[in-house]
């Protein structure tokens, strides 16, 4: 029989059988799920079914209806009561299982025929079907033995004659002792948790005959893919398998184990040699030790991934010939080691010792101790070295500069770099034009071109522009700024893709406090407050208050501080914009402040640098994978291994500072303003997994407590390291007069702040090492770096190395990722390890799991200690999040990129979280991930083995507002 061939969700071609040889229809079969593809209710959904012949249909929910009553009505019979009973039932439960399926697949996607009926059977032992649930159970195990008697009796077995057909259309038996030496190689290492047997007889089933050897990589992954939430170590095993097609795709051939060694060691100069000539590799990267580097590979740590971190390098950093049909996209020519050898090489260009410094570099990338940030890790090594993350920008009022500073946006944004606009100094709606003796339209109009440029520059398609804009509180446009990401109003006077942060003076806070009032300006009649911080701020603001007040000033407009707070509030819940960041904080506590102002955050709200009309600031980023720095001492002990973490450091800073002198500058005044002051930002990740590691729940004193221990130590070190890189290469240009200079370290900085609040900042001040010996070392020798410190989002890097990003909690503990290289299956493999232990591990424990949305909460057999270790984001009162990230700040040079999660709505909360954050002494926060009131609440009931769950009814009336967004930041990491 002919198989046609239909395209699934960018992974290929999978087959797809004719019409009129589907098997038929039985109780309990659902099969034959094909047809229009919708929920009920009209909820649409992109979900397809993977039939077990390996074909892809469209889901239908009838179907599932179908058998739900074909299995009712064999044990219940079927009278005229009965059957309606029995309708009501089935449409019940039908609705039941697509609420599962929709929480497996939130975005779509394609699901196989076995899970869809997994739901049904564990629908119907929920609902106490439990006669009906054996039935159809019993059903299954028969349709099952019949189908491997066909298999066999068809020639489908082990022996079978599957054919392979070739890239050139010959066909070729397939080897079924090489099938199974491929998967077994894969599960190699992970034996004590994977079954290589279960997934060679699901690739199996999926089989047909003239299956090319794209399908049949597919085939492997997809189906090794379906069994992570079983255990994550089959990540790991998917990763391995999508490594196998890598190695295909990219030397052109099969790679058997225990030749990986020489393989990567042969191709590595053909790499670069190739490299060059399609002209995407730099060129001096021949002048390196080829022979040398390339004996280097570790070719075992390839087994480090999983298979979300193997897949995002595939698709958005290995470098691609264009020129090459092996797809419409050309061909890979990177494997993964080489791609870490490759960035390495390009942060090593200047170094003396290149060779030796490439391979440091490369050990620590491979490792996973350190991860660059994303533009880095694209470009590095390429022909256009664009590696620096953040760019900040003030811009002027004046339509040349105005228009000069969308150009600048453009061109940074080209090589993937982040942008951070500050407009306040752009004239307010309303304000007089001398020039044209006209008024002005304000700063929204210009925001709707900055918004459309970030749309259409985005890198080729490699990864969406994106551009955060910046407006001081007491701007005259701010309350329409405020409304800039509504739904709602003239579309024109909307910004839908770009972020906006409000930026806030200590002055305004106060005036919220103490409910009074608060006055708008245009900048262009109050020019200095732009420039001013802190007590000069209060004094020439309320000066200005003053002259407003006797007509001396216009236009102005006087409101309430505590509405203005409210909406601001208000919009940052209903939208997730502006984000709210403090002025005063990022300026009092500068170590730059003596050269210039902080007039802005970036896109990530981790960065304070100075800007101005002739400096673009710019930041380079990376961070520390902290779990990986987590070990037992000689007693036994877990805690951080401090030496470990000291090498980590001392590498990173050498090549976050090597960015500076090696990254392409597409604007000269972000060139100018890198080399004056060479900033970096050494942050962390994984935060979430070290407390899980160390068995501290996020929600506790403890967790304060190692947030403080543990940045203390990393500031320190990443200042100690920038020390001895200005010993040997000299210190940054403007180091004299800095904060640094003084002696003045950011734990100093914070009684400045106090001084200039007149209240303490509510955090500890114990210092446990010893930073007195540290200021006398910068003392001598300086500092290589204005800014050492700051926590990025981590998004992607950390699904690189497979942790949880940055310092936030833990999102859900199983759910479906989905992303720009598609859904993935994420599951807590430390939580599984101790459910494990603990003997609670089980399809059950999975099944309620996606139930409860990752959440072990309500899971009544879990014990309690283990339900407070892995509780979720929003399972966790925000509070703790605060008070982690107050501790934290006070180390920090720089500022911290701090998501807040708030179950439940409450503008009081809200309130109260963000005052609290103003008055610990942050700098900036960042979204405020929220789930309204009406989300769907679950309860569990006793009423069997089964823990068995239902779903209580949804509140009618508010509003289910839900600012949960991709919690990837698609331009710092």
């Amino acid at each position: 029989m002919q198989q046609k061939l239909v395209e699934k969700n960018g992974y290929g071609k999978l087959p797809k059988v004719e019409a009129g040889n589907e098997p038929s229809s039985n109780v309990g079969n659902v099969d034959r799920v094909q047809g229009q593809n919708f929920f009920p209710n009209g909820i649409s959904s992109d979900i397809k079914v993977m039939r077990r012949n390996g074909s892809v249909v469209s889901y239908e929910a009838d179907k599932i209806t179908i058998a739900m009553t074909k299995a009712f009505l064999a044990v219940q019979g079927g009278n005229g009561a009965v059957s309606a009973k029995i309708r009501e039932m089935t449409e019940k439960l039908t609705t039941s299982v697509e609420k599962a399926l929709l929480r497996r697949l939130p975005a779509g996607g394609t699901i196989h025929i076995e899970e869809i009926q997994d739901q049904v059977e564990l629908a119907l032992m929920r609902e106490g079907e439990h006669e009906v649930a054996r039935s159809y159970v019993l059903y299954r195990e028969r349709r099952a033995e019949q189908r491997k008697n066909k298999a066999t009796t068809n020639g489908f077995s082990s022996e079978s004659s599957v054919r392979v057909k070739g890239r050139d259309g010959t066909l070729s038996e397939l080897n079924m002792d090489w099938l199974k030496g491929i998967v077994k190689d894969a599960c190699s290492g992970f034996s004590n948790y994977v079954d290589p047997d279960e997934i060679l007889k699901s690739v199996v089933k999926n089989l047909y005959d003239e299956i090319n050897e794209q399908d049949l990589n597919k085939t492997l992954i997809m189906t090794a893919r379906t069994f992570i939430e079983k255990d994550p170590a089959y990540a790991k095993v998917t990763a391995q398998l999508l490594l196998h097609s890598i190695r295909q795709e990219v030397l052109g051939r099969n790679v058997q184990p225990g030749e990986t060694k020489k393989t990567y060691k042969n191709y590595f100069p053909i790499f670069i040699e190739k490299g060059i000539e399609t002209g995407v590799l730099n060129t001096e990267l021949k002048s390196f030790d080829l022979e040398y580097l390339s004996e280097m590979i570790d070719e075992s740590r390839d087994y480090q991934f999983g298979y979300l971190g193997l897949q995002t390098l595939y698709d958005r950093y290995f470098l691609i010939d264009r020129n090459d049909s092996f797809s419409k996209e050309g061909r890979r020519i990177e494997l993964p080691q080489i791609f870490f050898m490759r960035v390495a090489m390009g942060l090593a260009l200047r170094e003396q010792e290149k060779n030796e410094r490439a391979v440091e570099f490369y050990k620590l990338l491979s490792s996973f101790d350190f991860m660059s940030s994303t533009p880095t890790l694209f470009n590095s090594g390429t022909q256009f070295s664009q590696l620096s993350s953040c760019y900040l920008s003030t811009v002027e009022d004046d339509l040349d500069r105005i228009y000069e500073a969308i150009k600048e946006n453009a061109l940074l944004a080209k090589y993937a770099g982040g942008l951070g606009n500050d407009w306040t100094p752009v004239r307010a709606l309303g304000s007089f034009i001398k020039g044209t003796n006209g008024h002005s339209q304000g700063v929204v109009p210009f925001l709707k071109v900055v918004n459309d440029t970030a749309v259409a520059v985005n890198q080729g398609g490699k990864r969406k522009g994106a551009v955060c804009t910046y407006l001081e509180t007491w701007h005259l446009d701010i309350e329409e700024f405020l409304e800039l990401r509504k739904n709602t109003g003239d579309d024109r006077r909307r910004t839908h893709d770009m972020n906006t942060a409000n930026w806030i003076p200590d002055l305004f806070m106060k005036r919220v406090l103490n409910d009074g009032k608060w006055t708008l300006f245009s900048p262009d009649t109050v020019p200095d407050l732009h420039e001013k911080y802190g007590e000069e701020f209060n004094m020439a603001y309320i000066s200005y208050e003053a002259k407003a007040a006797n007509g001396e000033i216009k236009p102005f407009k006087e409101i309430s501080a505590t509405s203005l707070w409210r909406k601001m509030l208000s919009m940052l819940f209903e939208t997730g914009h502006p984000w709210i960041t403090f002025k005063d904080p990022c300026n009092i506590r500068s170590p730059q402040k003596h050269v210039g102002v902080v007039h802005s955050s970036n896109l990530c709200t981790e960065i304070t640098l100075n800007t101005g009309p002739s400096e673009i600031a710019v930041c380079n980023l990376g961070s520390i994978n902290l779990v990986n720095h987590i070990s037992k001492d000689s007693n036994g002990k877990v805690e951080l291994d401090r030496k470990r973490l000291q090498e980590t450091i001392n590498t990173a800073m050498r090549m976050l500072d090597n960015v500076i002198d090696i990254n392409f500058y597409a604007v000269g005044k972000a060139r100018n303003s890198n080399l004056s002051h060479r900033p970096v930002g050494l942050g962390m990740m994984g935060f979430q997994d070290a407390l899980h590691a160390l068995k501290i729940p996020y929600a506790s004193t403890e967790a304060i407590e190692f947030a403080d221990q543990s940045m203390e130590l990393i500031s320190y070190m990443a200042y100690s390291a920038s020390s001895d890189l200005a010993k040997e290469r000299g210190s940054y240009e403007t180091f004299k007069g800095s904060l640094w200079d003084q002696g003045i370290f950011p734990m100093d900085s914070l009684k400045l702040l106090e001084n200039e609040r007149g209240v303490k900042i509510p955090v500890k001040k114990e210092e446990r090492l010893d930073w007195k010996a540290l200021k006398e070392k910068v003392k001598k020798n300086g500092i290589r770096n204005s800014n050492c410190v700051a926590i990025a989002p981590t998004a992607t890097i950390s699904n690189i190395v497979g942790v949880s990003a940055s310092i936030e909690p833990t999102f859900q503990n199983l759910y479906v990722k989905s992303n720009l290289s598609g859904e993935f299956t994420m599951v807590s493999e430390m939580m599984v390890r101790d459910l494990k232990c603990a003997g609670l591990w089980d399809e059950v424990m999975v099944a309620d799991l996606k139930y409860f949305d990752g959440s072990l909460a309500k899971i009544d057999r879990v014990p309690s200690d283990i339900k407070e270790l892995y509780a979720t984001a929003f399972e966790i009162d925000p509070k703790w999040i605060i008070d982690c990230a107050a501790e934290r700040q006070k180390w920090i040079d720089q500022a911290q990129s701090l998501n807040i999660y708030l179950s439940g709505v409450s503008g009081k909360k809200i309130d109260e979280l963000y005052t609290s954050a103003w008055l610990k002494g942050l700098k900036t926060t960042y979204y405020l991930r929220t789930i309204g009131a009406t989300h769907v609440e679950k309860s569990t009931a006793n009423s069997s083995e089964l823990n068995a769950v239902k779903t209580s009814e949804q509140e009618s009336s508010g509003k289910n507002i839900c600012s949960i967004l991709d919690p990837d930041c698609e331009a710092c990491q």
